[in-house]
């Protein structure tokens, strides 16, 4: 449980932080490495959600996908200083209790 989740919080910091990159650098016309680097983190997102041994994709990014939205909140508040309201904390929370659910719910079989 605690290398899945591992893997979760370093697919969505390379999902997130590589965006960020890519976004600085056509928003914020920042230097071209900028993009650059930010698209190989990308890649790496790409790479980081099959180290995990749930053996459906779907169920792995549904599951990653309540996750990614508990670290853009964060994202959010940390880097873009915008602080997060009490309903972006309950959402982040029915998230958080969706993926516990979809990932470690006993199920038939």
């Amino acid at each position: 449980m605690i290398f899945a989740l591992a893997l979760f919080l370093l697919a969505g910091l390379a999902e997130i932080g590589g965006g960020y990159l890519v976004w600085l650098w056509l928003k914020d016309a920042r230097p071209l490495w900028f993009g650059v680097v930010g698209s190989l983190i990308l890649v790496a997102y790409g790479i980081i959600p099959t180290l995990q041994s749930f053996p459906s994709f779907g169920h792995v990014y549904a599951a990653y996908g309540g996750v990614f939205i508990v670290l853009a909140v964060l994202w959010g508040w940390l880097v873009d200083r915008k602080t997060p309201d009490l309903h972006d904390w309950i959402g982040a929370a029915v998230c958080i209790a969706g993926v516990s659910i979809m990932l470690w719910a006993p199920r038939p079989g």
